[in-house]
């Protein structure tokens, strides 16, 4: 999928966004293409793939790796996503760490386990490293002190940046800085006009995904799986302007599917009719969008269900 930037000159680099899940990986990348190609919810563990994202700035090219989030993990699901993780952090240049502001009571700042391993695991990579503060927005500038005092000695730091995914500030520093970690390149990585590597089909798959994980219940996220057999685009720009998606939505039990489907269908026509308007956006164009549920036993357990979904 492309995106008209201009083209990249001096500098050229690979970049992993890394983190606990919920820390705003999915919502930073977004906000640096201007566009959405990782699909973000309240839900942590949402990005479940790599993800490649182009950024193209003046005399600069950032290739993003958006990445699972990092947790100790259980299943083979999840235990696959933590690899996708660590094995981004060995192929990059650059590395971006990314911590929420905000602390405790009495300005106190915990440093989880999972956490420190995490911040291990890029010592290990031996990338330079930039901490990445989220969330700037949410607490007041006094409340970020305490927050850089607590991780500004686990680790060599490039650069400590506080910004915020959401509403984008300070985001060009935390790009300037990144900018000065990757090499100096005679052309680009990618073509400029380049924006990801999701391809429309991937993405609409996504889309529908991101709407099951924010409209259901505590217990259907993680048992969902999206698979698109259909993308016609044969009448797209022909006037009609329709792109046909047929999707199948996977769950693990049959009490699960019937949560996905509602009563009288209501859940499943408010997921298409949410993931419907997502994708129109995206694809600039009418979508006729298609979903069926149906019954995977275990699927996020076994490995032949994972390569046939495509994880």
């Amino acid at each position: 999928m492309g995106a008209g930037k201009a083209a990249a000159g001096q500098r050229a680099g690979f970049v992993a966004i890394i983190g606990r899940p919920n820390v705003g990986k999915s919502t930073l990348l977004n906000r640096i293409l201007g566009e959405k190609v990782a699909i973000v919810s309240p839900r942590p563990q949402t990005t479940r793939t790599r993800i490649l994202g182009v950024y193209n700035g003046p005399g600069v090219q950032l290739a993003f790796f958006d990445t699972p989030g990092l947790h100790r993990a259980k299943g083979a699901l999840n235990r696959r996503m933590v690899e996708v993780a660590l094995q981004t952090l060995r192929e990059v240049d650059a590395v971006l760490l990314l911590v929420e502001a905000g602390a405790g009571p009495g300005g106190q700042v915990e440093v989880g386990e999972a956490t420190r391993w995490a911040v291990a695991e890029v010592a290990r990579s031996k990338k330079p490293a930039v901490l990445g503060v989220n969330k700037m927005d949410q607490v007041p500038r006094p409340m970020l002190l305490p927050v850089i005092a607590a991780y500004k000695d686990l680790h060599d730091w490039a650069a400590i940046v506080p910004f915020s995914a959401l509403t984008g500030e300070n985001v060009e520093d935390l790009l300037a800085t990144l900018a000065r970690l990757v090499p100096e390149a005679d052309a680009p990585l990618f073509p400029p006009d380049l924006l990801t590597d999701q391809a429309e089909r991937t993405l609409a798959a996504e889309y529908v995904r991101e709407q099951v994980m924010r409209l259901t219940r505590q217990e259907i996220p993680y048992s969902v799986a999206v698979e698109v057999e259909e993308f016609d685009e044969s009448s797209r720009g022909e006037g009609r302007g329709i792109v046909h998606v047929g999707a199948v939505i996977y769950v693990e039990r049959e009490s699960q599917k019937g949560i996905v489907i509602g009563k009288r269908g209501a859940m499943l026509k408010q997921v298409g009719t949410q993931a419907r308007q997502g994708l129109e956006r995206l694809l600039g164009c009418k979508v006729f969008l298609r979903l069926t549920v149906k019954v995977e036993e275990r699927w996020s357990e076994r490995a032949e269900a994972l390569r046939k979904l495509g994880l």
